[in-house]
């Protein structure tokens, strides 16, 4: 799954029976289709293949005025930084690596998208813990076992969208006023922070 921290968006997930170069390259292709040109920090964890499916589609082809193939020109300002856990010997580590952009820009991006901090993929493993908790068939040792991808796919966009649409998330409130008793808060949900909807929706919108 992938998610926008700045106004804690869910953008889309894919599903499948394995962690491969397939699923990896469907999930990034979402994203692609929702984003802009323009400097973006994409941070994922360990695992080599998101690098090289990043690379691949944050493309665009450059019209050379003739038949045949155009060239695909990389976005600019396009960052990829990479988290690495390991426990060994009951002692927990994390690294944290640059794999493409300067540290100048990932640390300006980190501050745009979340108030400064360091790299780090807290925030979509938050949002995992989310959909466990909320969806029978990603709880560990479950009896609600699914017998097809299809299912756990339409479970998976039908509680992003509530998720998106219907929840408000504490973290996007704003202040409306301060008070003798303290401030009032205008509560949001991602698709309101974002500006996709002007209210928040009932589970059956």
């Amino acid at each position: 799954m992938a998610m926008m921290v700045s106004i804690r968006l869910w953008l889309g997930g894919a599903v499948s029976a394995k962690r491969n170069r397939a699923l990896i390259a469907e999930l990034v292709t979402q994203i692609r289709s929702v984003a802009l040109c323009r400097p973006l920090l994409l941070a994922v964890d360990g695992l080599k293949s998101y690098v090289q499916a990043f690379q691949d589609t944050f493309r665009s082809p450059l019209p050379l005025g003739h038949l045949g193939r155009p060239k695909l020109i990389a976005w600019q300002g396009v960052a990829i930084v990479q988290v690495f856990k390991q426990k060994t010997a009951g002692q927990f580590s994390i690294q944290r690596r640059i794999v493409q952009g300067c540290q100048q820009a990932v640390d300006q991006l980190l501050h745009a998208s979340q108030g400064g901090g360091v790299i780090n993929t807290a925030f979509i493993e938050r949002r995992n813990a989310t959909f466990r908790q909320r969806l029978a068939v990603l709880v560990r040792r479950t009896r609600h076992l699914v017998g097809k991808p299809e299912t756990l796919e339409a479970g998976m966009f039908l509680l992003g969208c509530v998720y998106n649409f219907c929840t408000f998330h504490k973290s996007l409130r704003l202040p409306r006023y301060i008070g003798e008793r303290g401030r009032k808060w205008v509560h949001r949900t991602p698709a309101l922070a974002v500006g996709w909807t002007d209210h928040r929706w009932r589970v059956m919108e």
